[in-house]
């Protein structure tokens, strides 16, 4: 499940992870109202205003806004909210934008140089390790660092069976080049954000930029968490975050339904018992040149009401009976194409097609 920036902060602050302040609005007169309060209780001056959507890039798309007073604080709020915006990461009708975060400034005059940092935790599948990586050349995407200049990511493999050790967050802090203060901070950061991937059941904590202010602080001036579905049960209160305006209609209502639903690019529905066929189904339909348009599995629960429809069938039957159940359908007088192998039913999807 993905959480927005605000709702990735709150997580973070739970667990000792430095957080700018930050108050959530849906109108421009609640954006005023931020403001005004972060102004008294932070004393600064400057604001950023942030759209909320499920999306990254949003500075480039225009749903980022740094107001200079309070007076462009209601600006560029008005400008944002109700904008469709449109990032790398969204179709190109882009996303309604139905609410922006207010957030304090960070960016202020003090001894040293400010610096951002690129940090994620998230599963190394093959391994079964976590891991933390981590590049000075933060605020930009980590791909094209990752293409111009890899020698600037650096990556920790952490043993879930023992956790991050110190050492670790040692040599992060070490292989950023920080030093004093900001050395400090960035230890205790470190630990504080593997804690909170830990204790709110997350597949990935990314924080695009971390923010060494110029006073040595060290604050995720980003975030974006994804929860993993299968522990949603251990958090009722995250599971409240869910915000089904940011999803596809359609998987939304599949999920009413108890269907594990997908949606993809194709013209060929897949409607399969089990993730794992589900898997192979779609593709041999794309070697056979057909194009998925959905993931489905609808489970060992499936009966005539879960799966009515009215478009071409074809029924791959495998198993028990799997002869006996083909003459059936071939002899229903139903538009239903029936099969036995992968093979053959790829084969039958792109006639149909034709």
């Amino acid at each position: 499940m993905n959480l927005h920036e605000y709702q990735s902060k709150s997580i973070l602050k739970q667990y000792g992870v430095a957080v700018p302040e930050g108050g959530l609005a849906h109108t421009e007169e609640e954006a005023v109202k931020a403001a005004e309060y972060l102004q008294g209780a932070t004393g600064s001056d400057k604001f950023v205003i942030k759209a909320q959507v499920h999306a990254g890039g949003r500075g480039k798309g225009g749903g980022v806004k740094v107001a200079k007073s309070i007076e462009e604080v209601r600006h560029y709020s008005s400008q944002i909210l109700g904008m469709n915006l449109v990032t790398p990461q969204t179709s190109k009708e882009g996303k309604l934008v139905r609410k922006v975060y207010v957030e304090q400034n960070i960016f202020y005059p003090g001894p040293s140089e400010p610096a951002e940092i690129y940090m994620s935790i998230l599963l190394n599948r093959q391994k079964g390790h976590t891991v933390l990586m981590y590049s000075p050349r933060g605020g930009m995407d980590i791909e094209a660092v990752a293409e111009e200049t890899p020698e600037l990511i650096f990556t920790e493999e952490i043993d879930p069976k023992i956790g991050l050790q110190a050492f670790q967050t040692r040599k992060v802090a070490f292989n950023l080049g920080l030093k004093d203060e900001a050395y400090k901070n960035m230890i205790k950061f470190v630990g504080a954000i593997y804690r909170a991937y830990e204790g709110s059941d997350a597949s990935l904590i990314e924080i695009n930029p971390v923010f060494k202010t110029s006073d040595n602080k060290i604050l995720a001036a980003d975030a974006k968490i994804v929860i993993d579905n299968n522990a949603l049960y251990r958090h009722p209160d995250i599971a409240l975050m869910r915000d089904l305006d940011e999803e596809d209609p359609i998987e939304v209502e599949a999920t009413r339904h108890d269907l594990n639903y997908v949606k993809l690019n194709g013209n060929v529905g897949c409607m399969v018992n089990g993730a794992g066929l589900a898997m192979a189904t779609m593709d041999i339909i794309k070697l056979s040149g057909g194009d998925p348009a959905n993931f489905l599995d609808v489970g060992g629960s499936a009966n005539a009401k879960r799966v009515e429809i009215n478009i071409p069938i074809i029924v791959r039957l495998q198993g028990t009976n799997a002869i006996e159940g083909k003459k059936l359908i071939d002899e229903s007088g139903l538009k239903v194409h029936s099969a036995i192998t992968l093979k053959e039913a790829a084969d039958l999807v792109t006639q149909v097609l034709k």
